[in-house]
């Protein structure tokens, strides 16, 4: 078993509170009430069937870089059903066609976003299969996950927390997936071992204890 101590406090413990206090924040679910999402900030993802730490357990922590971008941003990945804008819905999609043994799977992971590569590959896909299946990873996704956002004004301080959060919970011995998690069914190693929908940041610098402290009272108590 792996603890990493920092401090006087193990990244589980600490774990532990990003998780009590992260379920106490206000949580939205699909549809989505915009006007409560703040324009700059963290997102952090609980899904159906998946806890650790007594309460429900974090699967994704998210941001943005640019200004005032979050509500896009979540709507990237809930609303518009374009996987190649959402690394998060592509990933859906990647479990659900790989459970499956759909070789669709290869033509889903193209990056279609420029011109030039929807032109090369055009007559290669089945855009209407794309098209189901962005749908199947829509449903998905609004019926199984909910939402706790914070607002933290400064890109700096975003990308830092957002870094620290995604590090602390990886690391941490008692968040595992359920034997039934989708994510399982990743082609992406990363996805399948931390249990969580990403795969940057993992398993780098977890909050100190002292730094976690003035964090909480700073964003998610204010």
């Amino acid at each position: 078993m792996f603890v990493y101590f920092l401090n006087d406090k193990s990244v589980n413990e600490k774990c532990h509170e990003l998780h009590q206090r992260f379920n106490q924040l206000p949580k939205l679910s699909f549809p989505l009430s915009l006007e409560q999402i703040p324009d700059n900030g963290i997102y952090i993802l609980f899904e159906k069937g998946e806890h650790a730490h007594d309460t429900n357990r974090i699967v994704r922590v998210g941001t943005h870089t640019g200004e005032n971008q979050l509500k896009p941003r979540i709507k990237q990945h809930f609303v518009r059903e374009k996987k190649d804008r959402s690394i998060f819905r592509k990933n859906i999609g990647r479990c659900i066609l790989n459970k499956s043994n759909d070789p669709f799977l290869e033509h889903w992971d193209l990056d279609l976003t420029t011109r030039k590569a929807r032109e090369k590959h055009a007559s290669e896909i089945d855009f209407d299969k794309q098209a189901n299946i962005e749908k199947q990873v829509s449903e998905y996704l609004r019926s199984r996950f909910s939402i706790a956002v914070f607002e933290v004004p400064e890109k700096e301080d975003r990308l830092h927390m957002e870094s620290r959060i995604t590090s602390t919970v990886s690391l941490c011995d008692d968040c595992k997936p359920s034997t039934s998690w989708l994510g399982l069914d990743s082609t992406k190693q990363k996805i399948r071992e931390s249990g969580l929908w990403q795969v940057n940041e993992l398993y780098k610098t977890p909050f100190d204890s002292e730094e976690l402290k003035k964090i909480i009272r700073k964003f998610v108590e204010s």
